[in-house]
């Protein structure tokens, strides 16, 4: 595939990129603004790499995006509107061209940003900021002490040696989710995918699950959990021989995604129903 659009001049979009740092000043005030528990990420080995205690060192892998909250928030969608958005004005090309690109780099390699950098030479910085980064995510997300119950009992339950995030987002993303959300204090370190690097490695790729383990100090396929809404990413799982894999599906409509070898949840706060064996203290009520 070759490069059949004209990146556009930053000078043509001065109106729009105001904008963008507008609202990235907003959600900076807000997320700095945030006192609940949990608001303030604290990461010990941030993204390693952890020294393993042990050669049989457990970790268990937290997707972020449509799992740690639900589909239902419509995030997703909000972010592809975003996506969209920046197709249009970054590559100066109409609704159904940019449509047609994005789906196709999606389905391509898992990540519009990818097709992006290879094919038109984007900063993937200056994408992140103006898509994930300028998302009005204190708007829909709140804190969840359900889910923050969950993890403290996991961590307390002292069944795994880490809890570990691994998300294809870049870091900024990942640590403003989980700061809205008010578990930004329950994880030991997070891999994400570096928009920083000139390749881009994320999952369903093996190379970022072989990353993900290096970081979180695990040297064992069998000694990883993993929890993700993706059926791509729950099968590379499955195929490298993960201990325990739960694909977190939503909607009814996904149901037909479901992944051979792997356990099925509705809601993040089944995984005690699918694996008790991991969440021995009581949650209390």
């Amino acid at each position: 595939m070759t490069n059949l659009y004209q990146i556009n001049d930053d000078s043509t979009n001065s109106e729009y990129n105001l904008h963008i740092q507008q609202v990235l000043q907003k959600n900076k005030e807000n997320l700095e603004s945030l006192s609940h528990p949990g608001s303030k990420p604290v990461l010990p080995f941030e993204s390693g790499p952890v020294n393993p205690q042990s050669p049989n060192d457990t970790v268990f892998f937290f997707d972020i995006d449509n799992c740690l909250y639900k589909r239902s928030t419509k995030i997703h969608e909000l972010m592809q509107e975003y996506i969209h958005d920046y197709f249009v004005r970054t590559l100066n090309i109409s609704d159904q061209e940019a449509y047609d690109l994005q789906h196709n780099y999606y389905r391509t390699y898992g990540l519009a940003i990818q097709g992006l950098v290879k094919y038109h030479k984007i900063d993937a910085l200056e994408y992140n900021k103006k898509v994930d980064d300028a998302l009005p995510l204190q708007d829909i997300l709140k804190p969840d002490p359900e889910l923050r119950k969950l993890l403290i009992n996991l961590r307390e339950s002292g069944t795994v040696d880490r809890l570990w995030l691994f998300t294809n987002a870049y870091k900024n993303h990942a640590k403003r989710v989980i700061s809205l959300l008010g578990i930004g204090d329950l994880f030991d370190g997070l891999t994400y995918c570096d928009y920083g690097e000139d390749s881009l490695v994320c999952k369903p790729m093996k190379e970022s699950f072989d990353k993900a383990m290096y970081e979180a100090g695990v040297t064992k396929y069998e000694n990883c959990y993993f929890v993700d809404d993706s059926s791509s990413n729950i099968k590379t799982a499955v195929e490298l021989g993960f201990k325990k894999v739960v694909l977190f599906l939503e909607r009814d409509e996904d149901l037909k995604n479901t992944v051979e070898g792997s356990l099925l949840i509705r809601d993040i706060l089944e995984l005690p129903k699918v694996l008790p064996e991991l969440f021995t203290k009581k949650i209390e009520q």
